[in-house]
């Protein structure tokens, strides 16, 4: 039995001009509303996001002085009066928005977000409503599983979401970061023939080890968009994880096919003129849907298939919790394939 602890030691942003102002603090435990759970929390896997709130540049909006970091793993070390259906000891996640338990988003639940509206999860012990809770899959360890609330499930959602991919579609994936890695493996996991962009043949290797069948070095082929068709044979793909934003959708739009479907997940390439894309969507009866994750009931279907075949998340790096700073500096460097974690418990 694990005792419950009155403090817990946890990261703080006082400012928000760069990741160097990352503090550790002690604070006092609060006592646990009947609805809530108290998790020990083992691991954090980090995201672009945690980049550009450490800056204060995250455009969904962001409290004060907050505890960053969204994505956990952990165990339930304590139950709330009222709670049903779990019990202490249990290997949980959170959900990226904590009351996003099903359907789609809304202003409210977009406040809900960890790690910027509301204090994250960069800390020893966190309290979080039980409805936010998931399972971990069986063959995870705590490190694998923290990957899973933002990068695997908006992947998920943006691929085997309200609009799935069916065996034997064409999923491109744009470079090697946490969504684009998921969005490969959760493809091929589901039958589907996948093409991968990157500027390194490092990364584009790990790529095809992953299950990608055709590589694009985009800086060797600066119109990736032309190399797509000619593997497609002029058809275009099914799908697109848009990843680059503004200075890629424009080439995305052209090399997708007619009434095919891109998820508009982050804007990592930069600015560039994307004036003519209303007519190139409506040209080409693009679907075009943006992703803000995905709902706790995503995220337990994503389970069922990460155990079905056995997924395992690819993890680039782990850091201790007293290396924060060095892990968004390796985080800020992009060297990394899939996942940066940081290892918060020590047991």
């Amino acid at each position: 039995m694990v005792s419950i602890p009155k403090k817990t030691r946890e990261y703080r942003l006082p400012k928000v001009d760069g990741f160097h102002n990352l503090t550790l603090t002690e604070s006092p435990i609060p006592k646990l509303k009947a609805t809530e759970v108290l998790v020990k929390v083992h691991a954090v896997s980090l995201q672009y996001r945690d980049l550009i709130v450490a800056k204060g540049q995250y455009p969904l909006g962001q409290k004060e002085n907050p505890v960053p970091g969204s994505d956990m793993a952990g165990e339930i070390v304590a139950l709330g009066d009222e709670v049903k259906g779990w019990k202490v000891g249990e290997r949980v996640c959170s959900n990226f928005a904590v009351d996003h338990i099903y359907g789609d988003v809304t202003e409210e639940i977009k406040a809900t977000g960890l790690g910027a509206p509301i204090d994250g999860v960069l800390t020893e012990y966190k309290i979080v409503p039980a409805h936010a809770l998931v399972r971990i899959p069986e063959h995870l360890s705590y490190e694998e599983a923290s990957t899973l609330p933002c990068a695997a499930l908006t992947a998920y959602n943006a691929l085997l979401g309200p609009n799935p991919l069916k065996g034997g579609d064409t999923v491109l994936v744009q470079g090697t970061g946490g969504v684009s890695i998921f969005g490969l493996q959760l493809a091929v996991a589901s039958g589907a023939t996948v093409i991968a962009t990157s500027s390194s043949d490092e990364k584009l290797a790990i790529a095809k080890k992953l299950g990608a069948t055709y590589t694009i070095n985009y800086k060797k082929t600066p119109n990736w968009d032309e190399e797509v068709l000619k593997i497609t044979k002029g058809r275009g793909v099914d799908h697109i994880v848009e990843v680059g934003g503004p200075g890629t959708i424009m080439k995305s739009v052209n090399c997708v096919r007619y009434g095919g479907t891109i998820s508009v997940i982050g804007f990592v390439a930069g600015q560039a003129d994307v004036s003519e894309l209303p007519v190139k969507v409506l040209a080409k009866a693009v679907l075009m849907r943006g992703i803000l994750i995905g709902s706790r009931a995503q995220f337990e279907d994503m389970n069922r298939l990460i155990e079905a075949v056995k997924l395992r998340p690819v993890i680039d790096k782990v850091f201790s919790f007293e290396e924060l700073r060095k892990a968004y500096e390796y985080m800020d460097s992009q060297q990394h394939v899939g996942k940066v974690v940081v290892k918060v418990s020590k047991d």
